[in-house]
């Protein structure tokens, strides 16, 4: 099962299981990752966690190019009673363009095609809560720091 989505603004939004990826995008999307957590927040963490064989991909290309990814995990996976969506990072010159948001909004709908009855959690940046409360996300607990970040767990309720 793959999704797809074209938007008016030429973004182009794929769900791909892993074994679904070839070879350049599964490059592509570790490279993004690479750049956004590694590089760009200074972060020294091991990316390639076990867990990607087991994702179902979100790849956001305009004009052919990667400019957003993030990775959807089924319950049992990071969570055992939750799916989850992580990894979310997009192009340092194509924030402002509203990526992150239409990434999101395409993340919670494959989510809840693929994990229907399940609550959507995620580990989120502490920066970030007011960009994930619009999608539904609400803080759990206390914050805790994570690979020197201050990090936050937020929830979305299953739609039932």
């Amino acid at each position: 099962m793959t999704g797809t989505r074209a938007l008016d603004d030429g973004l182009k939004l794929q769900c791909r299981a892993f074994d679904r990826l070839d070879n350049h995008s599964l490059y592509d999307l570790l490279a993004l990752r690479s750049a956004v957590f590694c590089v760009e927040q200074n972060c020294a963490y091991q990316d390639a966690d076990g867990k990607d064989q087991l994702a179902w991909h979100l790849l956001a290309h305009r004009r052919g190019e990667l400019v957003g990814t993030a990775r959807l995990l089924m319950p049992g996976v990071s969570y055992p009673d939750a799916c989850s969506i992580g990894r979310v990072a997009n192009r340092l010159d194509q924030r402002g363009q509203k990526v992150g948001q239409q990434l999101m909004a395409f993340a919670v709908a494959q989510c809840e095609q693929l994990f229907a009855n399940y609550p959507i959690r995620i580990g989120a940046q502490q920066y970030l809560i007011g960009f994930y409360q619009q999608f539904g996300f609400v803080s759990q607990g206390e914050s805790y720091l994570e690979d020197g970040i201050v990090h936050i767990s937020m929830e979305r309720p299953a739609i039932r």
